[in-house]
């Protein structure tokens, strides 16, 4: 096994979430430490997919990165997270993120703040523990929580996925780990690192403690060349569709070249995102005239060998303990993992299969 290794299930616009008990055996077989599983208010139910997840596997850790406290109760959050949790094993780590807030202005639920965040952790972790108490704090107001079980004692990780300087502060401050953003620079990345690692030494916390992924787009280049402009071109040009201001602040790139992007003609008048809708004509485009090669450089592509030795490189390069390798499947991933074993680092620290835990 690579703990060390992770991946995201039913990556990309999958649309059969019974394809995650294939993956996440096969990741299992790979050696693929986690996965981490994203959710969608279409096929992707994070609790129904963890529950899969751990009913099909025996080693592999599990993570939600990320679900989001405002649509659920928090007895209901707690409850999934405790029965993830007992029947993975205690593999199973809670991952909470800020989410959108036009999708939440438009689901008629609260955005989310930190203060939000703070409190609702806080929240969960009583119950975990046991406690019946009545709640009056940023995450709302309840007259009496509680789990219905007088053995209630569960230790669950907290895991957050976070991408600007306050998000990242604020997860070492409460979390147990820390899942980046894809498409960021190694220097982005260390910056990363650095701000939540202060955010936990703040705290009062060991900030060595705190288990960090980065989280980063490894595409294989014997893989249909459709496949690939769509995992990097396709995955990139969406993300600058959806918060592109954030994503270009967090990498120091020139807002200007964004500008250019938002006002082409393709991008201003495409419906959709482009990793699901757009043509290989079309992501040929972006790539060769509005993209900025130093924004698309920030995925992992190449043979399988050159993969496996940049995902190797990555641990010294910025500091974090982990890897997501994000946007493909076990299968297609299959040539990297086993590319790793040969340049994996000597040194490499032994870690828990919860992708929540440092030791």
């Amino acid at each position: 096994m690579f703990p060390e290794l992770g991946f995201y299930g039913l990556a990309g616009h999958a649309a059969d979430p019974r394809a995650l008990v294939e993956e996440v055996r096969e990741a299992e077989q790979l050696g693929l430490g986690a996965v981490f599983l994203s959710e969608r208010f279409n096929y992707k139910d994070a609790a129904v997919l963890s529950g899969a997840a751990a009913a099909s596997t025996d080693r592999i850790g599990i993570a939600t990165a990320a679900t989001n406290h405002n649509t659920r109760h928090p007895l209901v959050t707690a409850t999934m997270a405790t029965t993830a949790h007992r029947m993975s094993g205690g593999r199973f780590a809670l991952g909470l993120g800020r989410g959108f807030d036009m999708l939440f202005d438009l689901m008629g639920v609260p955005r989310i703040t930190n203060a939000q965040l703070r409190d609702a952790v806080a929240v969960q972790r009583r119950l975990w523990r046991g406690e019946r108490f009545d709640h009056d704090g940023p995450s709302g107001r309840y007259p009496f929580l509680f789990l219905m079980d007088e053995e209630i004692a569960e230790d669950i990780p907290v895991l957050m996925v976070a991408l600007g300087p306050k998000a990242l502060a604020l997860a070492g401050e409460i979390a147990d780990a820390v899942v980046l953003h894809t498409f960021m620079s190694d220097e982005a990345v260390a910056r990363s690192v650095a701000t939540a690692r202060a955010g936990a030494e703040q705290a009062g916390r060991d900030p060595d403690a705190l288990r960090i992924w980065a989280c980063t787009a490894v595409v294989e280049d014997s893989l249909p060349r459709e496949v690939v402009l769509k995992k990097t071109v396709g995955r990139l040009a969406t993300y600058l569709q959806g918060y592109g201001d954030l994503l270009v602040r967090i990498n120091g790139w020139d807002p200007a070249a964004l500008q250019r992007f938002r006002e082409d003609e393709l991008v201003a008048g495409f419906s959709g995102a482009f990793d699901a809708a757009a043509t290989v004509d079309q992501l040929d485009y972006l790539a060769e005239k509005v993209i900025p090669q130093e924004w698309l450089d920030c995925a992992i592509t190449g043979s399988a060998a050159s993969c496996a030795q940049q995902v190797a490189d990555s641990f010294s390069a910025t500091g974090v303990d982990s890897v997501i390798l994000h946007g493909s499947t076990p299968a297609q991933l299959a040539p990297v993992v086993d590319a790793y074993a040969a340049v994996r680092r000597p040194a490499q620290p032994e870690l828990p299969a919860n992708p929540g835990r440092m030791a």
